[in-house]
């Protein structure tokens, strides 16, 4: 039995969420190390050692420690699959690498920086990110009418890294009623075997609830 590997995470970090969700995918054993990120822990002289940008989340694969949760998506799939989740084919990776700039940039400036609002009180202009949120998404329900995942016809880690901001899309007041192939792409990555949630804040569209 291989050693855990050590994942340093904050529950309600979608970024953290992607790689929590990736290590159950692929069934490897995990060790949660929380970082109160409330508490300033992450900008701390410990945790700045491993990551010096002071960010969650940062694995620990046996002393191989990564940080940011795009590349970690990338490691793992190099690591431990077979070309599944990170196909090898040009045109097919290529494909992957587009959506992960996508989880990076406006994934992050729409729907994440919307819910950083409502959960963490970030100073952001709620009508712009929530905007932007609506225009991504816009798309994203587009180019799923005619796929179930965001590649193609099999999930691929550039369904993990956008998957957990759009899922709680609604903590930032970002709706997801218009979209329904985006729902129905949620619901299949919801239903694949070892899908973890994120825990779910009283946030935004879901304060009433």
């Amino acid at each position: 039995m291989p050693a855990p590997i050590k994942l340093y995470n904050f529950p309600k970090s979608g970024h953290a969420h992607r790689i929590e969700l990736m290590l159950s995918l692929l069934g490897l054993p995990t060790e949660l190390i929380f970082v109160d990120l409330a508490k300033g822990e992450h900008k701390q002289p410990a945790f700045l050692a491993i990551n010096p940008f002071g960010q969650v989340p940062v694995i620990d694969d046996n002393g191989t420690v990564i940080a940011d949760s795009n590349a970690i998506l990338v490691y793992l799939a190099k690591t431990y699959d077979q070309g599944n989740w990170l196909p090898e084919q040009p045109l097919a990776a290529a494909k992957v690498q587009r959506w992960l700039s996508v989880a990076a940039g406006p994934l992050a400036f729409g729907p994440a920086a919307a819910r950083l609002i409502t959960v963490f009180g970030a100073s952001f202009n709620a009508d712009e990110v929530i905007g932007r949120a609506h225009n991504l998404l816009a798309v994203i329900d587009q180019e799923l009418a005619t796929q179930p995942f965001l590649t193609g016809t099999s999930p691929t880690i550039a369904d993990v890294a956008n998957y957990s901001y759009i899922a709680h899309a609604p903590e930032g007041n970002v709706s997801l009623e218009p979209y329904g192939n985006v729902r129905a792409w949620l619901a299949r990555i919801e239903a694949l075997p070892g899908f973890v949630a994120m825990p779910r804040t009283a946030a935004g569209l879901h304060s009433a609830d």
